[in-house]
């Protein structure tokens, strides 16, 4: 493993939406890759799943170059609107874990 490829940080979000709120959360959870996607140079991955049983249940799975890309993430303003402002005040449950690549 290279110095670069050892740096690289993944999230995995786990999200239960308020019953009602499943389909708002969907639509915003694309509204947010999409961003992360067009204005995120550091972010490597950012994939969002439902579970086809629980339509409440979400997952994110991403991926950053590393703790600076990580940061500019959660600084920027489309994460700060999209999840932070619309999705998070939606959510009956949250939980976010960090990993470090194997090396």
């Amino acid at each position: 493993m290279n110095l670069v490829t050892s740096n690289i940080i993944a999230v995995s979000a786990e999200w239960r939406a308020q019953p009602g709120h499943e389909e708002t959360v969907r639509l915003l959870m694309l509204e947010a890759a999409a961003a992360v996607q067009q204005h995120e140079p550091g972010n490597l991955l950012y994939i969002g799943h439902q579970d086809p049983d629980d339509p409440a249940h979400f997952l994110f799975y991403e991926q950053y170059a590393d703790q600076q890309a990580l940061e500019a993430h959660r600084d920027s303003a489309h994460y700060q609107d999209v999840v932070v402002g619309k999705i998070v005040p939606l959510l009956a449950e949250r939980k976010v874990t960090f990993y470090k690549l194997l090396g």
